[in-house]
């Protein structure tokens, strides 16, 4: 027996060895010089399939001029040509060590690209721009009355130039925006988005030259004028400022990212398309200390696309972005036609999905069938031919429902993950801290939130997103909420569940299931804490919630709780301090299986 076991260790032993001696080690040097090129070149000619690249820790600056050009689609970006530095295809293991090092990559490049990994890890190393695909300054003059702004632009760390009366930018290697575009003022002081800013989406008239570098802005489309002495930032016109993310990782699993730091990226921070066991770790996305932007990245810090497994998000920082500090969702996809009786075409329907693995030989998937959108009957996908990258047609196992038609929804089952967020702070950016679309376990704990926008938001939409689905397990407990929707797009809450369904779906059946929200602390100037429509099961409790004086409220009549076409709602043991009198707002339907007890400061 002992012998046996003895082998057994060896043998184990022997493998291990085998494994460490198949890995190949790569490892660079800094250098002032563009390290494109001897990145590229020393992973093409890896004949392993595990590999290590080691960065001796200093600054090493990646320049689009030999990256790897390829036809990327690349899902809530703009698909197309992209200039990719670290292209990782096809390996068992990749491990990178940064060692602290900072990345510099300059113009439009893709940093990363990972696809169809078995193991991948990403350590200690640190990521900006030389130059931000950014315009801003400083607000120093407003006149509604003639339509014009005034700004004193910024220009050390920035590039921009006034052509033909108009704002050129980013200006790099020949590349420029249409337009100032995406359109949004910030607090000079705390980079916090400023209270009460609008989305704006700008396309100057003329632009002129004032004495002192000011330069005076006019435009007859805009919603509202930005307030004096904030700053102003533009990132250029929607169809071209989302031109890749800092990590794209396809098809891959085993994913860990563990302090990693980005500054900037021509996108979102870290994204995920059908990649299964996912940990973010002791990583942060913000504005470089010292530095006088406005933004840290172009949008989300983390972004989920029909990922599955386990999701975990521990001890991160993300700040200074232009959305959300993360989402994850699936998609859903339109029938478009029916083929037979096993076999139907699918579509695509959001411009920025075009392109986008929906599903995979083996899936499972849901039928939505309209007026009802609750998941319906299960079937196996047995082929999957790709018409264009918009049409796929699937053909199943089994029958399609007898009844499905043209306009119902298909939803990915196979592919939706657990999600843990937990000791993470998110603060200082646009939209929401979280926003999240899984069927399986959500933890989000221990959490310090501050908002644009509602902090989480819960919702699946079968309109314009297109982003799958309801939630059936959802836990938001020991979180500390603080200075929460406080823009001025739209009205918010803390927590805010609000399915987005086309006008075909019946809008009174409930949707999202079995939330609970416990034992948070709030601090807050609004009313709004809770805003849930058509949910079956949520749990409201021991919460403590503190109205503060840091900002008059904007929506002052609106309801702590307000509840639509719920059910099964308990709000117990919570305590409020404060001067807010409309506390719970409920239609019949909510009203009748509605429990409230044992709390204090608040009534019913």
């Amino acid at each position: 027996m002992i012998n046996n076991i003895l082998k057994l260790i060896c043998l184990i032993l022997f493998f291990n060895v085998l494994s460490v001696q198949a890995q190949k080690v790569i490892e660079f040097y800094p250098s002032k010089k563009d390290m494109t090129s001897v990145v590229r070149n020393a992973i093409e000619n890896v004949k392993q399939k595990d590999i290590k690249l080691v960065f001796k820790k200093g600054t090493y600056k990646f320049l689009p001029d030999y990256a790897i050009n390829k036809f990327s689609y690349i899902t809530n970006h703009s698909n197309g040509e992209k200039s990719i530095v670290f292209l990782l295809e096809n390996f068992d293991t990749i491990e990178i060590e940064g060692n602290n090092s900072e990345f510099i990559f300059h113009g439009q490049v893709a940093p990363f690209q990972i696809n169809n990994c078995k193991r991948l890890k990403i350590s200690n190393l640190k990521m900006d721009w030389d130059i931000p695909f950014s315009f801003q300054g400083d607000v120093t003059a407003v006149n509604e009355k003639e339509k014009w702004y005034e700004i004193k632009p910024y220009r050390e760390g920035f590039s921009w130039e006034l052509k033909k009366g108009q704002i050129v930018f980013p200006n790099i290697d020949g590349f420029k925006f249409s337009s100032l575009g995406s359109t949004l003022t910030f607090d000079k002081d705390t980079k916090q988005v400023a209270y009460g800013a609008l989305d704006m989406s700008l396309r100057a008239n003329k632009v002129e030259k004032r004495p002192h570098g000011i330069l005076r802005i006019y435009g007859d489309n805009m919603k509202s004028y930005p307030t004096i002495g904030t700053v102003i930032h533009s990132k250029g016109d929607k169809e071209s400022n989302r031109y890749a993310p800092a990590f794209q990782v396809l098809s891959s699993k085993n994913v860990v990212f563990d302090n990693v730091t980005i500054h900037h990226a021509l996108g979102m921070g870290f994204l995920f398309e059908r990649t299964e066991n996912i940990k973010i770790l002791n990583s942060g996305i913000y504005i470089k200390e010292g530095s006088d932007r406005a933004i840290s990245i172009i949008a989300d810090a983390t972004h989920f696309a029909n990922c599955k497994g386990d999701i975990l998000i521990e001890n991160c920082r993300f700040e200074g972005m232009l959305d959300d500090g993360t989402n994850v969702h699936g998609t859903y996809v339109e029938v478009n036609k029916i083929l037979n009786k096993k076999s139907i075409r699918v579509r695509l329907m959001h411009f920025q999905q075009l392109g986008f693995e929906f599903v995979g030989v083996g899936d499972e998937v849901w039928f939505v069938k309209v007026p009802n959108p609750k998941r319906a009957e299960i079937n196996t996908v047995a082929s999957v031919k790709v018409v264009n990258d918009r049409y796929i047609d699937l053909t199943f196992t089994n029958e399609i429902p007898a009844d499905l038609k043209e306009g119902d929804i298909v939803e990915n089952k196979t592919w939706n993950p657990n999600f843990t967020m937990k000791g993470c702070k998110i603060r200082d950016h646009r939209a929401r801290n979280i926003i999240i679309k899984t069927p399986k376990k959500i933890i989000i704990e221990d959490n310090d939130l501050s908002s644009m926008m509602s902090s989480v938001m819960l919702r699946g939409e079968t309109f314009y997103w297109f982003e799958s689905g309801n939630v059936e397990d959802v836990i938001i407990r020991n979180n500390r909420f603080v200075h929460c929707a406080y823009g001025g797009s739209s009205e918010h809450a803390i927590l805010k569940v609000s399915p987005r369904l086309g006008k075909a779906f019946d809008q009174t059946i409930t949707y999202d299931r079995n939330i609970v929200f416990e034992n948070n602390n709030i601090e807050t100037f609004d009313n709004r804490i809770v805003w849930a429509d058509r949910v079956d099961g949520l749990i409201i409790k021991g919460n403590i919630i503190k109205q503060t004086t840091t900002e008059e409220p904007q929506f002052p009549d609106a309801h702590m709780f307000d509840l639509i076409n719920c059910e099964n709602v308990e709000i117990i043991n919570n305590v409020y301090e404060g001067n807010v009198k409309t506390f719970i707002r409920t239609d019949k339907k909510s009203k009748k299986t509605l429990k409230v007890r044992n709390n204090k400061g608040l009534s019913y």
